[in-house]
């Protein structure tokens, strides 16, 4: 088996030597300003506030261990796993060449910022994961699905929408898939049944928290932080109650996320504390007044944060803390001081589930190799518009059936890249997890139906571009 995909193999190994060498140059894991919410809450489970609780309670179910190693091996598995469905999906399924199936699990296994993603305790690279299993058991089965693996796929996507809420918007492009493939009703009810399950399970814990079903206390703020980029309370003439939330030009703050985060918020004008519901509810019905009220200044600032996916440099946005983050840095990344609880700050909840020391340590000489390959080899967001142009342009041949089996895969990836910045802000992790999706429909635009296809529609005619009968699969 391994000599038959002897190239594939090759490529595995060299992605498997470089999360190695991450490991063990920042040991145990790195660190960003949400992480320490994900691991406050999988010390003592609770549904957060600001985002679903997914994620924490995997590092919940991994804490017995102890051992932010663990976290770290695991989510650069899930990484390399993800990479291994793309090649098996276009190998057996679309019958591409070994060849052209390592090319496209290629970004994920040595995209230094994929290997940076998967060292962080961030939900990014289960949510990656959950969506490549969605995607590769849906083109895998493609029109034959069955109800048990449409459960199946229900429950990942349910999972995936704890994971990170953009999750939600993928049911929807996977229920137009079904309809635009004729998918059998069956799997269509258990898809839609298995997903609620999780989801319905988590917003009647959420209620036993709050008062009220949700998944969480946020979506409004996030909102808001997004049109205050531009919002002109003259225009939008808000009830008086969300005046306090309006902001004067000369008063407005560097970055739309600068709204949730920073003290001088308008936020706090409502409640001293973040994430209130009545602060939450009041945030959102403005943000839609906005929306409403200037809808070019709304298309303007998301269409500018989209683009920003599809430069050819990363820029130092929205700030240079944030930026550098998402670095293989020269320094330690710092555990956080802040308090999540009367009882303990931060840095106390880090220690208390390593039942050590967590800070992380930069090992030399393994953290300068992995910090310098980074600096060269990483997906660039122009070279990521490329892919996603191929597999629109790969769409084309089957217009008639929606561009057949890529569609989902391309909705999905173009979906996940437009939603940030439409509901909160661009942020250049929320990039990666769609880039498997993007590989995937572009590889399938060059498998034995699209090809035929439009060799047909050339005018030189597709008699020698045409596949056998027997090499052609559905796409």
């Amino acid at each position: 088996m391994v000599r038959k995909h002897r190239v594939f193999a090759l490529v595995v190994m060299a992605g498997a030597l470089l999360r190695i060498v991450a490991m063990i140059g920042y040991r145990p894991v790195m660190w960003f300003s949400d992480s320490f919410d994900y691991v406050h809450v999988a010390l003592s489970p609770f549904p957060h506030p600001i985002r679903p609780s997914g994620y924490s309670l995997l590092l919940w179910v991994l804490g017995f261990f102890h051992s932010f190693v663990l976290v770290a091996a695991v989510q650069h598995l899930m990484g390399m796993a993800s990479a291994v469905m793309i090649y098996a999906l276009l190998r057996k399924r679309f019958r591409l060449p070994g060849w052209g199936a390592t090319l496209a699990a290629a970004p994920v296994l040595f995209d230094g910022y994929q290997i940076q993603l998967e060292h962080m305790i961030l939900s990014d690279t289960m949510f990656e994961v959950l969506l490549v299993s969605v995607v590769t058991l849906l083109l895998w089965h493609g029109t034959q699905l069955t109800w048990k693996v449409g459960g199946i796929v229900g429950l990942l996507l349910g999972l995936a929408s704890l994971t990170r809420s953009v999750g939600l918007p993928v049911l929807l492009a996977v229920m137009v898939y079904f309809l635009i493939r004729r998918i059998n009703w069956r799997a269509f009810v258990a898809t839609i049944a298995l997903c609620a399950l999780p989801i319905a399970a988590y917003a009647g814990w959420f209620w036993s928290w709050y008062g009220k079903p949700g998944l969480t206390e946020s979506n409004g703020i996030f909102l808001y932080a997004r049109v205050m980029e531009f919002a002109d309370c003259k225009k939008i003439n808000p009830p008086v109650e969300e005046y306090p939330l309006c902001i004067q030009r000369q008063h407005r703050l560097p970055f739309s996320q600068s709204y949730i985060w920073d003290r001088r918020s308008a936020l706090h004008r409502i409640d001293v504390d973040r994430f209130t519901a009545r602060q939450n509810a009041l945030a959102n019905d403005l943000a839609k007044r906005a929306i409403l009220a200037q809808p070019g200044d709304y298309l303007r600032v998301t269409a500018a944060d989209f683009l920003r996916t599809f430069q050819w440099d990363r820029t130092v946005y929205p700030d240079r803390a944030t930026y550098m983050a998402y670095e293989f840095g020269t320094h330690p990344s710092a555990l956080g001081t802040w308090r999540v609880s009367k009882d303990r700050t931060a840095a106390e909840d880090a220690k208390a589930y390593e039942r050590g020391d967590p800070t992380t340590r930069v090992v030399t000489p393994y953290a300068t190799a992995i910090r310098d390959y980074q600096r060269f080899v990483y997906l660039r967001g122009t070279m990521l518009g490329g892919i996603l142009i191929i597999g629109l342009v790969g769409l084309v041949p089957l217009w008639r059936r929606w561009g057949g089996a890529a569609f989902l895969p391309w909705i999905t990836a173009t979906g996940l890249l437009l939603v940030p910045p439409a509901t909160a802000e661009f942020d250049y992790r929320y990039v990666l997890p769609t880039v498997p999706l993007a590989c995937i429909a572009a590889a399938i635009a060059f498998s034995a139906e699209p090809r035929r296809r439009l060799a047909r529609a050339l005018p030189t005619g597709g008699s020698t571009a045409e596949s056998s009968p027997k090499d052609a699969v559905p796409a």
